[in-house]
């Protein structure tokens, strides 16, 4: 499910617990940008496939006779949206577009993620990373994404996808990177008798899904009133939100659509709008633009910031949404555990 991969082990961990099949869980996700997979041609592909059936030395060199010499041409990786092909950046191009959210507005709010990040780094507050040793290189001990930078020099790069006109640039989308993310989960009596400490309950969950060609990105959007309606609270009961940062333009579009009741009537079905979430409670330590995207480890990250927030600022409740691939969404309600 890309960027709610690990939300899904979450959840799915919820369930095996909830039903009696388990006690204990570790949901979390891993991701390699930096070694994807890079596949054969089709045309490769077919004839090894059609190697490995040949039974006769005859059928063989048969076969080996068809070779050319672009059938070595790779198929080179993009992040790309299955059913359509479109790339994540040309939809974030287009979704901005659409909620006519400009290239100075998406700079500013990327400019916010990596500032906010960097006070958070400075300050120990993210404290939940574990230190890693590259293989042959020094061993990481922190995110090393984040890089405040100035409107000016933010200004000067191109159009990443949509060229000359675009507005997504490579400083205002989430950067690949690889990362790793996991956590504990169990029933609270399984966890008292343990002699753990709980750092919060994950409470009332969503998934959802609507266009993925021009809605792809608006998953938090559609799932944030499902989510607030089914655990019986509104956005002022919500002290801490964090949601996936794919692209500036991605979350601005988001406020505009949670704040339109327009939008609201017109395409979700509802009579009024949920409301955009307030900037002083949302993603306060950074988010996916300035600490990195490894779509398997995010949605562990999502949930863990929204924990360790609450715990640090004496909040209750938390909401962690996020678009992914298929233009699917997921929302959770994180609880702070009484300390």
């Amino acid at each position: 499910m890309a960027c709610i991969s690990a939300n899904q082990a979450m959840t799915t961990g919820v369930g095996l617990i909830a039903s009696g099949q388990s006690d204990v869980i570790v949901a979390g996700g891993v991701e390699l940008m930096s070694d994807v997979p890079i596949r054969h041609s089709r045309k490769m592909r077919k004839m090894m496939l059609e190697l490995n059936k040949a039974k006769t030395l005859g059928q063989r060199l048969s076969l080996i006779s068809k070779f050319r010499l672009n059938f070595l041409a790779p198929e080179l990786p993009a992040v790309a949206e299955f059913s359509t092909s479109e790339t994540m950046g040309h939809s974030a191009d287009r979704l901005a577009a659409a909620f006519a959210v400009s290239r100075l507005e998406q700079d500013e709010y990327a400019l916010r993620s990596h500032s906010l990040a960097k006070k958070a780094q400075d300050e120990g507050l993210l404290s939940d990373v574990v230190p890693f040793k590259v293989p042959g290189k020094d061993t990481v001990t922190k995110d090393n994404g984040i890089r405040p930078s100035s409107l000016e020099q933010m200004a000067k790069l191109k159009p990443a996808f949509i060229k000359p006109y675009g507005t997504v640039t490579a400083a205002n989308s989430s950067f690949l990177t690889d990362g790793a993310s996991a956590m504990l989960i169990m029933a609270e009596e399984k966890a008292l008798a343990m002699g753990y400490k709980p750092k919060a309950y994950l409470r009332d969950f969503v998934y959802v899904s609507q266009d993925p060609k021009d809605q792809l990105l608006l998953g938090p959007t559609y799932a944030t009133p499902k989510v607030l309606e089914k655990a019986g609270l509104t956005m002022n009961d919500i002290d801490a939100f964090e949601f996936h940062e794919a692209f500036s333009g991605q979350i601005l579009a988001n406020f505009k659509a949670m704040d339109s009741d327009w939008f609201a009537q017109n395409y979700m079905g509802r009579k009024t709008k949920v409301g955009a979430p307030p900037l002083e409670k949302f993603n306060n330590w950074g988010g996916s633009l300035s600490l990195g995207h490894p779509f398997g480890a995010t949605g562990c990250r999502l949930v863990m910031a929204a924990a360790n927030r609450l715990r640090k600022e004496g909040g209750q409740f938390g909401l962690v949404a996020a678009c992914a691939a298929g233009g699917q969404g997921h929302a959770m309600i994180v609880e702070a555990y009484p300390k």
